[in-house]
């Protein structure tokens, strides 16, 4: 004889601040500033702040942006692409608009930090030769 299914087959997870911070390794005031930015926008139960999955999944990619090095603004966009309805034409246009937009920025910053890196491996090899030269000089003028 099977076993009766489960009534609810998948519960909705949620974590108190501490829960969720300790989850993440940040502090429960990182959560809370980024909730205060609107970033996230914890339920409530009682008084207690209660964190969904997707407030989870949220805080992951505004980590990962964080350590990126993209600004809160940047961020805030990005999660709101989440957020749209697949239906709508219009706003998926606008939502393609703004990927190639961000996809242009990108390359151009990447582009940027390419000339930049080949500009300072220039310099490192020029430092580099000089020092040798240098060193060479002083050891032909002692050994004479």
């Amino acid at each position: 004889m099977a076993l009766a299914e489960p009534l609810v087959k998948d519960v909705e997870r949620f974590y108190t601040v501490t829960e969720l911070a300790h989850d993440l390794g940040v502090t429960a005031r990182t959560i809370r500033f980024y909730e205060d930015c609107g970033l996230i926008a914890p339920q409530r139960a009682g008084n207690t702040r209660v964190y969904t999955r997707r407030d989870r999944a949220r805080m992951i990619l505004i980590l990962r942006g964080k350590r990126l090095g993209f600004r809160l603004r940047d961020i805030k966009d990005y999660l709101d692409l989440y957020d749209i309805d697949w239906n709508h034409h219009e706003q998926l246009r606008l939502l393609l608009k703004a990927v190639q937009q961000r996809i242009s920025g990108l390359l151009e910053q990447r582009h940027a930090l390419d000339q930049t890196l080949a500009e300072l491996k220039d310099i490192q090899s020029q430092a580099t030769a000089a020092l040798t030269a240098s060193t060479a000089g002083r050891r032909r003028k002692a050994a004479v």
